[in-house]
């Protein structure tokens, strides 16, 4: 199979999909890796690095798109990647469709086999593609969160660990999965008050195991989220649904309620975020000021440590993408369940069906029907 890479062009995105250890990988399998020009740079890998992997190197990214079988990235394809979607063509990478009809209605018109990261799931019910960039986003949350409290940014001017005598920061933490664990590791580990909230008893049960009394636990109702939110310093919205819209359970009224300068890091907003007052924001404009509460909404946060980020993503993207590349997407998806989760389109047809269940304009197709 022809296998290709090509530099994110998405604001400050300096991840790679494919780093020279996993072009030699797919070499050695007897596969032909394209890889652009400058691709790995921002991550700390070289062109030569990828020559000495047996990769291709070419100049332009078009001569790539329009070259391979499949295509591997990180993040999803922007409208002026549009034009460069052919029929079979197998892309694989972060998708986010929920939040992205524009996206959607191009990979349909294009007939594009389109493999996200973020529905792929194993067996046991993980998401193993998307837990390492959880893992980051849900560290960095906390770390940007913290920056963002200084009083030249807009925030309160807060010490996320006080000092003796004074109280430490209140850090909560809406969602209990993989960003919203690693979020509570790092606020318990700078030394904050930390309340996590989930829906789930088992998870807070486990939560309460990991943490002790460390943390305080809190079923997420509608009342203790808001009591939560308007006590807190730091806000770290850290909810999903696998391939779906992300309920908005920070509700705007919170923000004329707490405390002026208070932060609020919507780490969903990928998939449309978990805040009624949330918006995009870049790596170059991170932040907005909404009725005295900093937001903070950067949909690609792990593009801000791009060479621990991108070693950690294709350390996991590695081993299906070889299954795929060896057998063909069909042969792949009915081998193994675990790749079939991670279709959602196929020759113009939504094969995902949170995906199709967030528009109207979408019916679901299972995907064995179409293969």
């Amino acid at each position: 199979m022809k296998i290709g890479c090509v530099k994110e062009i998405k604001n400050n995105e300096f991840r790679v999909g494919m780093t020279p250890d996993n072009a030699k990988s797919y070499v050695q399998a007897g596969h032909t890796v394209y890889i652009e020009q400058g691709a790995g740079l921002g991550s700390g890998f070289k062109d030569s690095e990828y020559i000495d992997a047996g990769a291709v190197i070419l100049e332009r990214a078009k001569d790539i798109w329009d070259c391979v079988d499949m295509m591997v990235k990180v993040k999803e394809p922007l409208p002026e990647e549009y034009p460069l979607f052919h029929d079979g063509l197998i892309l694989y990478t972060y998708l986010h469709l929920a939040a992205d009809q524009e996206q959607l209605d191009a990979l349909l018109k294009g007939k594009v086999k389109a493999v996200a990261y973020e529905t792929l799931q194993e067996t046991d019910g993980s998401l193993p593609l998307l837990a390492p960039m959880s893992q980051i986003a849900g560290r960095l949350s906390i770390q940007e969160g913290a920056k963002y409290l200084e009083k030249r940014f807009g925030g309160e001017g807060v010490l996320l660990a006080g000092v003796p005598g004074t109280p430490k920061a209140h850090v909560v933490i809406l969602g209990g999965g993989t960003v919203g664990t690693n979020a509570c590791k790092i606020a318990v580990g700078m030394g904050a008050r930390v309340t996590i909230l989930d829906i789930s008893l088992k998870r807070l049960e486990q939560l309460d195991h990991m943490f002790g009394s460390q943390i305080q636990t809190l079923l997420s109702t509608d009342s203790n989220v808001e009591k939560a939110c308007i006590s807190a310093d730091l806000v770290i919205g850290s909810v999903l649904i696998p391939g779906a819209s992300t309920p908005k359970i920070f509700r705007r009224k919170f923000l004329s309620e707490m405390k002026p300068g208070a932060v609020f890091v919507d780490v969903a907003i990928d998939q449309g975020g978990c805040g009624e007052s949330s918006r995009v924001t870049t790596h170059d404009e991170p932040i907005y000021v909404e009725d005295g509460v900093v937001h903070y909404c950067v949909g690609n946060m792990p593009g801000a440590v791009p060479r621990t980020s991108t070693i950690a993503l294709t350390n996991a993207t590695l081993k299906y993408g070889l299954e795929i590349a060896a057998n063909g997407l069909e042969a792949a998806c009915k081998a193994s369940k675990v790749v079939a989760s991670g279709v959602n389109t196929y020759d113009g047809k939504v094969t995902c069906k949170n995906v199709a269940d967030s528009f109207t304009e979408y019916t679901y197709t299972d995907l064995n029907e179409l293969i």
